[in-house]
């Protein structure tokens, strides 16, 4: 028998796609609506083919944007261009599997799981027998639930297959192919990038009111290092939850489309591993400060989850929002140590990270601008919103110098600096930094955080470097 003279059916999940219809459609609905997950509770006891039926319809999906496998495309494309039949078989539910089917062009029939009947392992096998025959069809699939259907085909071909399932393939079924596309599921790098290791910068705030208070000791290091550690893990886990939420709109970002949940490059699945193993240690780790520190981390991660979930949909409220997650890195430092954070500090802090969240929004509008969409997917902001925010970091940006100045002619100024009048140049070098980080984000600059942004820019390094060397000749 001739191989195009069989159908090739070929699967959704893991294979077609480098995600999970499941999982995505999970995580859509839950993003539209937190309840979700209670909701879901009661479908899922009517069995799996009516939870894949009812989260279909609470979710949407981009069909476009999904992280399709060129490779398996490809392959389908050169069998049909050879005189070969193929066929779209998944246990996602059909009404997907049609939109995928009809996205692609590719195949000739469409099956998948209704609201009563899941298609998946001897299901699928049953249905591919009592269509095609045995060995009347070849099958390309990537897990163990496939080997029952490969053992009845007449060429059972594996996508990114693992050597245990390769050996297991070959020994019911001679004819076999293994499709081995990049993956990097056990890359280390992969997943510190799913972390956003890089973002970890932001948690050194927590060591400001150990430098601001000039208390610099040992002690207050460890404390301070500690307290790092602990928001580093909490904000990663909180990280890829909201990758999770987001992963429609970063699809349609033309950077944020390559992150690792968004991409495909680590399957959703994973998440209920990380997510939780991340917050746990994140929390163990406060064990070692004290109560007060573990209240506000548990507050941050409240106010963080809340934030993706319905915050950042909600406009001015979601620039205030980032603020005080910033903000509260500042607190939980102060409770880690037992050191007393000054109004000014706090002043400070407030208008200084409001002004950047609201530069971070302006970034994101002009980005929009220049790709032509009027409107941000998950925000509530439009183009049309751009010179509002662009006021917002103005305003908020020059409040926090004017606190800065107004603290040099304070009292407690004197007891930490002998030459107090030297930090005046620290007001003029921070607006200068301030006005020129709203120009870069209105020019489409800045396409990162403003943080990580200021991190890695060279003009903002020399002026970092100038700001603390006025700090220590005021002090001195």
């Amino acid at each position: 028998m001739h191989e195009t003279d069989i159908i090739l059916a070929v699967d959704l999940d893991g294979t077609l796609i480098k995600t999970d219809i499941l999982h995505e459609t999970f995580w859509s609905a839950f993003s539209k609506n937190w309840k979700t997950t209670y909701k879901v509770i009661p479908a899922l006891f009517k069995g799996k083919a009516n939870l894949k039926n009812y989260l279909n319809n609470l979710s949407e999906i981009n069909i476009r944007t999904l992280p399709f496998n060129k490779s398996v495309i490809e392959y389908v494309k050169k069998f049909k261009e050879r005189g070969g039949r193929t066929a779209l078989v998944t246990a996602s539910n059909i009404n997907i599997a049609k939109n995928i089917a009809d996205h692609l062009g590719i195949f000739d029939e469409v099956y998948g799981s209704s609201s009563t009947s899941n298609l998946s392992g001897r299901k699928k096998l049953e249905l591919l027998t009592s269509k095609y025959g045995k060995k009347k069809f070849s099958y390309m699939g990537n897990s163990s639930v496939d080997l029952i259907i490969w053992k009845y085909a007449f060429k059972a071909i594996s996508v990114n297959a693992s050597s245990v399932l390769k050996k297991a393939c070959n020994s019911i079924n001679p004819n076999t192919e293994h499709l081995r596309i990049n993956s990097s599921y056990n890359s280390i790098e992969i997943y510190i990038k799913a972390l956003r290791v890089h973002q970890w910068l932001k948690n050194f705030l927590v060591f400001l009111p150990m430098f601001a208070s000039h208390k610099i000791t040992v002690p207050y290091f460890l404390e301070s290092l500690i307290a790092f550690i602990s928001f580093s893990l909490i904000s990663s886990s909180v990280y890829v939850l909201n990758d999770l939420l987001d992963l429609n709109a970063d699809r349609a970002h033309p950077r944020k489309k390559e992150r690792p949940f968004a991409s495909g490059s680590i399957p959703i699945s994973y998440c209920i591993i990380i997510i939780p193993f991340c917050f746990l240690l994140g929390i163990a780790t406060t064990f070692f400060i004290n109560k007060s520190f573990l209240i506000i981390i548990l507050i941050y991660y409240i106010l963080t989850a809340a934030y993706s979930l319905f915050l950042k949909r909600k406009v001015i409220i979601d620039i205030f929002t980032l603020a005080s997650l910033y903000t509260t890195r500042i607190i939980a430092g102060g409770a880690a140590t037992q050191i007393e954070i000054s109004f000014w500090l706090l002043g400070f802090s407030i208008f200084i990270f409001l002004s950047l969240a609201a530069v971070k929004r302006q970034a994101e509008l002009v980005d929009l601008g220049k790709r032509g969409i009027l409107k941000s997917i998950g925000r509530g902001y439009c183009v049309n919103d751009l010179k509002k925010v662009n006021f917002i970091a103005i305003l908020s940006g020059f409040i926090s110098v004017l606190i800065i100045g107004m603290y040099t002619r304070s009292t407690e100024v004197l007891l930490l600096y002998p030459n107090p009048y030297i930090l005046w140049g620290v007001c003029c070098i921070l607006s200068y930094w301030l006005i020129k980080m709203i120009i870069v984000s209105y020019r489409g600059e800045m396409d990162d955080d403003p943080i990580v942004f200021a991190v890695n820019d060279r003009m903002s390094q020399i002026l970092f470097i100038a700001i603390v060397s006025l700090i220590l000749l005021s002090a001195t």
